[in-house]
């Protein structure tokens, strides 16, 4: 009897779910261009029965035959009810566009705003992207106390940055390798040495978030085989915000000095640009002085805030967001610094640097987005960046072991001022038409670069008598350059656009369009202008020399002096009397890149999705240059065109796992600064270009598994290969001044490594009702790199027609910049308590393992920085709705940075940074 009745129930209880229906759709966000919305809530009105949308903004819910309504709500949007009749068995599709409802409250407005910036959010678009994505949002900047966008991508997986430049290493390839956008438009180089601009010019105050694209991407263009670096700045959607907020810090380095010295002539905004005096050879008309100036080393920061948003009748609505901001920072540094080291490990340079540095950042951002309709949006942005890096430095010892200041005594002082003025502005759209059917999107952008280098200052002096030291200094009399002042400008002007326009196509069963054509155009014109003038200040062999008192080269250094023949003035062209002599040394040139694009997206089954991709760019780069290498007026024409297909792939193992592939050909341009033979002088190390320098040829390959096991957590493991056809490298030349140029050092390299990363919640507790609780995260990214390449110095000698010797010591090499194991780790507690009070914890650690800085030649080993291990705390408190507080300290252990010659064993420089502590205070009204 008992098992006839269970018979019936189950009997029953399938019977009735067999009669079920199933209303299920897509919520989408009108306030963010119609994008999936997640944790919506969709409810039957009057019932029990509901769920959230998920990260793809899908609900079902199954129900008995009957007419309801349907609640679809979100906070601080809209409350939508939908009536609609459902039959036995049937499958009803009711899709939503969600509007916001206008509330103006500013707690509503904050929590939706920190949705779409959220570690959870950007996991969630990795998801269900097909590409292989990478992305680091405002929550997590702000969470480890991040203050620039380099420092941003270096806690990224793969990535890690020059602890002796604002570049960065993706996989192993440095700078040439890489490409900066700023909302998909490309930007500048300020500096004529590197292709990207510095990543540390942009604060992360103007920040939405950043991507990371390290496969390659069709829209991108080609110049491109470690990563695609997009700086998406920040958009306000919500109701009025105003938020102020200053900072104070100290470097432990800096402040233990008893003085802390910069330059003459640079101010404290850094905004100052000495000019080139008028007929500069025949009189001493300069006008800032030889003698350091005291500082007072504290950091500080400053920012304004603001933004708004209205609404324009039923569907249109504006908002504007705008930031100004100016950070500065003292650090001081000092160790060894060696150059020229031979064969038999003699230091020919061999001193004892200290280093006194000062550094700012102005920036002023305004966004504007004007939401015409639901099919029509529009975004201007305008950027203004004004950087300033002064670094005045004094090395004592042997300056030549050869014949200057042999057995120490020996003083140099080099204080460069570098600033960077850059202005971006771009104008972008976004329609629909047809039914919704054919997206149009397009970006124009025109961006003003400035950087210059005004009134570098540079002394040598040696000592009277090398076998007696008290004897005193006398300037250095060997070089004419070795007592100078040198001018630098180089301006880059550019003009970009991208259009596409992409067709969806072939419906599935719920209503959803499986397939999209997408062609597409971009384009870029640059123009780039260098000029550098040096006036040498050389003393007369014939006149005996006064005694230099170091703190007061004024006194030496003068119109008296100079009328009284105790030094002559001259360029690099020569005297007063010679025809070239105030000529710049000068290089311009133009690089227009021209490129088409068409791609197929389509949804091959449920689970399996593919885009194909063929990408064709026209590239022209000409270069004239006028330099101290090559006196004469020289032109060289490169152009080349490129076809780039790539492919990328995704299958759905389960809802919460994938696997993708991607494929690409690319390739790499040399840089302009890298073509053009300029010798740069820098302290123990020289610089010239190669003028017969061509592009590499890369192919690319990465798969990856990755798992999300909840909303905010994921693990994935990621293995890649490269295979670069004519790499460029750095290398030491083979000279009697161990000069660095660029040269394609060989025939081929390969790379091939794999990545590993895990985000995980220890521990996470959440009272809804009363919007507390806490959590405890930890992150932690490892990435094993290996790399090879063939070195051939026939090749290099032929193909530079002799311009170049390098007889490399080995006939294999790894890949100058890439570090074999790379790794980030971070733990982070959050609290959130009563009254809008939170506080938040974070420690991050990173480690990069040795990576060569430029190969060995005449054999030499290769010169390689040394391994680096740093660590970093944040504490965030946030004391009630309207004030916060920080404290933080960074570079805790205050590791050694330390580069070396390997095979000869020399120390060529160490020192060590200094810890930074600091704190900041925020108000919002």
């Amino acid at each position: 009897m008992k098992l006839q009745f269970l018979l019936g129930f189950l009997f029953l209880t399938t019977l009735t779910f067999s009669q079920n229906g199933t209303v299920s759709g897509v919520i989408t966000d009108k306030e963010y261009n119609n994008e999936p919305l997640p944790f919506a809530n969709v409810l039957i009105k009057g019932t029990t029965i509901g769920s959230s949308t998920d990260y793809t903004g899908k609900y079902s819910l199954s129900i008995k035959p009957g007419s309801y309504v349907l609640e679809i709500g979100y906070l601080g949007y809209e409350t939508k009810e939908i009536p609609f009749t459902i039959k036995a068995g049937e499958k009803k599709v009711i899709n939503y566009t969600l509007a916001a409802s206008g509330v103006q409250l500013a707690d509503v407005v904050i929590t939706h705003t920190v949705t779409k910036e959220s570690e959870t959010a950007l996991l969630q678009e990795q998801q269900k992207a097909v590409e292989i994505k990478q992305a680091i949002g405002a929550e997590e900047i702000s969470k480890k106390g991040i203050s620039d966008v380099a420092a941003a991508v270096a806690k990224t997986t793969g990535i890690s940055k020059s602890e002796s430049s604002s570049g960065i290493f993706v996989r192993g390839l440095g700078d040439r390798y890489n490409m900066t956008t700023l909302n998909g438009l490309p930007l500048p180089s300020n500096n004529p040495s590197t292709k990207n601009i510095s990543l540390d010019l942009f604060s992360t105050d103007i920040v939405e978030y950043i991507g990371i694209d390290k496969t390659y991407n069709y829209k991108n263009y080609g110049d491109f085989a470690g990563a695609n670096v997009d700086i998406v700045s920040k958009n306000y959607t919500g109701s009025g915000m105003l938020e102020v907020g200053t900072g104070f810090s100290v470097n432990s380095n800096a402040i233990q000095q008893n003085k802390f010295y910069l330059q003459d002539g640079p101010n404290f905004t850094g905004f100052s640009n000495t000019k080139e005096p008028s007929n500069g050879l025949s009189n001493y008309n300069f006008s800032t002085s030889w003698d350091k100036q005291a500082a007072t080393p504290i950091n500080s920061s400053y920012y304004l805030r603001g933004g708004d948003s209205y609404s324009i009748g039923e569907n249109s609505k504006f908002s504007f967001f705008i930031n100004g901001s100016f950070d500065n920072a003292y650090s001081y540094k000092e160790g060894v610094r060696r150059g020229s080291i031979t064969q038999d490990g003699t230091k020919v340079v061999d001193l004892f640097q200290n280093s006194y540095n000062y550094s700012t950042n102005t920036n002023g951002l305004l966004n504007l987005v004007y939401k015409v309709d639901n099919k029509n949006l529009f975004k201007a942005n305008s950027m203004y960046i004004n950087s300033s890096n002064q670094d005045h430095s004094e090395y004592t010892g042997t300056l030549n072991v050869f014949d200057r200041a042999p057995n120490g005594g020996g003083f140099l002082r080099r204080s460069t001022f570098d600033r960077t003025s850059l202005w971006v502005n771009q104008l972008l759209g976004e329609h629909k038409l047809f039914n919704e059917r054919i997206d149009l999107n397009w970006g124009l952008s025109y961006n003003m670069m400035t950087n210059v280098i005004p009134d570098r200052i540079q002394n040598t002096f040696i000592p009277r008598n090398d076998d007696d030291l008290s004897q005193g200094l006398v300037p250095s009399n060997y070089n004419k350059a070795d007592n100078n002042r040198y001018y630098q400008e180089m301006t880059d002007d550019e003009v970009a656009g991208n259009f596409a326009v992409s067709y969806k196509f072939k419906k599935d069963s719920d209503d959803i369009y499986k397939g999209k054509l997408i062609a597409g155009y971009s384009g870029r014109y640059k123009t780039i202008n260098f000029d550098a003038i040096q006036y040498n200040m050389k003393p007369v062999n014939e006149v005996t020399q006064p005694n230099i008192d170091i703190n007061n080269i004024d006194s030496y250094f003068n119109q008296n002096n100079y009328n009284a023949g105790l030094f002559t003035l001259s360029t690099l062209f020569g005297d007063v009397n010679s025809p070239n002599a105030y000529k710049p040394q000068n290089y311009n040139g133009q690089q227009i890149i021209s490129a088409g694009y068409g791609a197929l997206e389509y949804q091959f089954t449920s689970k399996l999705f593919v885009n194909v991709a063929f990408r064709a760019e026209y590239i022209i780069q000409d270069i004239e240059y006028f330099t101290t290498l090559i006196p004469t007026k020289t032109k060289k024409l490169f152009d080349t065109m490129e076809y780039l297909p790539s492919l990328a792939a995704k299958y759905e193992l389960t809802e919460k796992q994938n696997i993708k592939l991607a494929a690409s050909k690319t390739y790499t341009l040399p840089q302009f600064k890298e073509r053009a033979p300029f010798l740069y002088e820098e302290v123990g190390q020289a610089y010239f270009g190669n003028p017969y320098l061509y592009n590499s040829t890369d192919y690319n390959f990465d798969l990856k598994w990755e798992y999300f096991p909840k909303n905010g957590e994921v693990i994935s493991i990621t293995g890649f290969g490269k295979y670069i056809q004519n790499p460029i490298n750095e290398t030491t030349v083979a000279s009697a001044s161990n000069d660095i140029s660029w040269i394609n050092s060989g025939e081929r390299a390969i790379g091939f490594g794999a990545e590993l990363e895990v985000r995980k919640f220890i521990y996470e507790i959440e009272n809804i009702s009363s919007d507390t609780g806490e959590s405890l995260s930890a992150g932690l990214n490892v990435s094993y790199l290996h790399t090879n390449q063939d070195l051939d110095k026939n090749k290099v000698f032929k193909e530079t027609k002799g311009f170049i010797n390098a007889f490399f010591t080995y006939d294999e090499s790894a890949l100058t910049g890439a570090s074999d194991l790379l790794a980030n780790a971070d733990i982070s507690f959050n609290k959130k308590m009563a009254n809008e009070k939170s506080i938040t914890a974070t420690f991050t650690t990173g480690y990069f393992s040795d990576r060569i800085y430029a190969l060995g030649t005449n054999y030499k080993g290769n010169i390689v920085d040394k391994a680096v291990v740093t660590a970093d705390f944040i504490l965030k408190y946030k004391l009630n709705k309207n004030l916060g507080i920080g404290i933080s300290a960074k570079n805790l252990n205050n590791p050694t940075v330390k580069r070396v010659q390997e095979t000869q064993d020399v120390t060529i420089s160490e020192y060590k940074k200094g810890r930074n502590f600091g704190f900041s205070l925020k108000y919002e009204f």
